[in-house]
């Protein structure tokens, strides 16, 4: 029997069926994980994103990713939420546990990709540290600049960024034209500048896990 386009997931392959893997991600992450199902050839799973512009309202997140699951679960023989608490305080680990799914771990992407443990532990070290991944550097204006209003009022700069003495670029990526993109976001906000680069850390691991 001829499948319709409503069957099918965006691999091409059959949506139902034993082993295939649903994963929910922030838009922020697409790259990075499209990136690793092809590198690992991880044809079993599908990726769906929501918006990337969550990441400025948390108060989003959990509901959305509620609607998500129960709009796939019966396609899906496991989903798998690819967002750590990310600003909702507790709720989204508490609504994925109640909905029977398992999200990664971790406070936020800038500690899943150091590695939650690394991250945990050097964090009393870094209070003043400003965190960058490769989406934030390439969309630094649209989550950064535009929504703390400093493209209209860069005297902002000293209120928000005063207390922050460094800005950290967690590359995912050996990209020459990121780094300088982010170079010239910690010099935009007054802050020494340090290029570490991470890789993928904890998605890669928990993702091959999967």
């Amino acid at each position: 029997m001829a499948l319709t386009d409503a069957q099918l997931t965006d691999s091409g392959l059959p949506a139902t069926g034993a082993g295939r893997i649903l994963l929910i991600a922030c838009g922020a992450l697409a790259r990075e994980i499209l990136d690793l199902k092809r590198t690992n050839g991880w044809d079993h799973m599908d990726l769906t994103c929501l918006p990337a512009k969550y990441h400025l309202f948390p108060n989003k997140i959990t509901e959305a990713v509620r609607d998500a699951v129960t709009k796939h679960r019966d396609a899906y023989e496991t989903i798998f939420v690819v967002y750590a608490d990310c600003g909702t305080g507790g709720l989204l680990q508490a609504a994925c546990a109640e909905m029977g799914v398992e999200m990664i771990s971790g406070p936020h992407c800038y500690s899943f990709f150091e590695g939650n443990e690394r991250f945990a532990a050097q964090s009393e070290s870094e209070i003043t540290t400003f965190y960058l991944t490769d989406f934030l550097v390439r969309q630094f204006e649209a989550f950064v600049i535009k929504p703390m209003g400093l493209d209209r009022h860069p005297e902002l700069r000293d209120m928000y960024f005063g207390n922050y003495e460094k800005l950290v670029y967690q590359a995912q990526t050996n990209d020459p034209s990121l780094t300088e993109k982010a170079r010239a976001a910690a010099h935009t906000l007054g802050l020494a500048f340090e290029r570490r680069f991470t890789g993928y850390g904890d998605l890669q691991t928990t993702l091959t896990r999967l």
